[in-house]
């Protein structure tokens, strides 16, 4: 992927190698926390909501912002701003044509944990956004893991894992992200669970709308690059990490969608270039 002396995005903020200050977990402590991380990330399940679920007492400090990362002295960071900055880029016009206004999220590097909008997040619950401050969130060393643990290399995948985050950014700016909250509020497990997925596969799709127009305008993509982002997509699918993280698929328990369905509407997002394909909730098959 060409992306070095590109623009890099001013929306990152650098927490890492900051202490994060926060309350003490109540009913349970930073065990109970590590469980339910580890579950959420081997069992697909949005590990955001059940953060929110955790008790925490009343006192927070607020954790300071950093500066953005200097850019020549951190190629991952360089990199992860240059793609931020592709994905202001191609939304940006995006939302113009349908006129409307894109406003970016920040894109938060951290180590090990921080606090966010939406709870505590840890490296071990991977990348994630938060729909409440508007904030993409990683430790970088999650792509060593889509590397070496998942058998997903190459900075393409990186950029797909960036761009889907980004992606559910995009949903929230257009009203998804509320709808299906209040949905789920009145469903089965199984239902909710079926909803989160075709969120995630638009989320995917957005992903893959957001390489192709990017190519078109900035010509990034290389040989090679779209397989990449493929085996990333397959990696993280829900039936993949079910059999890895225990042994065995229960699909009803899916919320991101099978490495199949996953790799459908990344490439159906590359392949047309149109948001508009991304219409996962009226799809009749995923």
């Amino acid at each position: 992927m060409r992306w070095e002396g590109g623009r890099k995005s001013s929306n990152v903020e650098d927490r890492r190698g900051m202490p994060m200050r926060r309350g003490r977990i109540v009913g349970g402590g930073i065990g109970t926390l590590v469980i339910v991380l580890l579950v959420s990330w081997f069992l697909g399940v949005d590990p955001t909501m059940l953060l929110q679920n955790l008790p925490m007492e009343a006192t927070q400090a607020p954790q300071e912002a950093a500066p953005p990362p200097v850019p020549g002295q951190d190629p991952q960071a360089d990199f992860a701003s240059a793609t931020l900055s592709y994905t202001e880029d191609t939304w940006g016009a995006i939302f113009r044509t349908s006129g409307m206004t894109y406003e970016p999220p920040t894109l938060v590097l951290f180590s090990n944990a921080t606090q966010s909008g939406c709870g505590v997040g840890q490296s071990a619950m991977g990348p994630f956004y938060c729909p409440l401050d508007r904030k993409v969130y990683i430790d970088l060393g999650f792509f060593r893991d889509l590397d070496q643990r998942f058998g997903a290399p190459g900075d393409f995948a990186q950029a797909y894992v960036i761009a889907h985050e980004v992606g559910h950014h995009v949903q929230n700016l257009l009203g998804v992200s509320e709808q299906t909250a209040r949905a789920r509020q009145s469903m089965s497990a199984a239902d909710a669970n079926a909803l989160s997925v075709r969120v995630e596969l638009q989320a995917d799709c957005y992903a893959g709308v957001w390489a192709s127009r990017t190519d078109q305008e900035k010509d990034i993509l290389e040989g090679g690059d779209v397989e990449e982002g493929l085996a990333a997509a397959t990696a993280i699918g829900d039936d993949r990490l079910q059999q890895q993280g225990q042994g065995y698929v229960t699909p009803d328990s899916f919320t991101h969608g099978s490495s199949e369905q996953r790799v459908r509407w990344f490439r159906r997002g590359l392949e047309t270039g149109d948001p508009q394909q991304c219409d996962t909730f009226s799809a009749a098959q995923l």
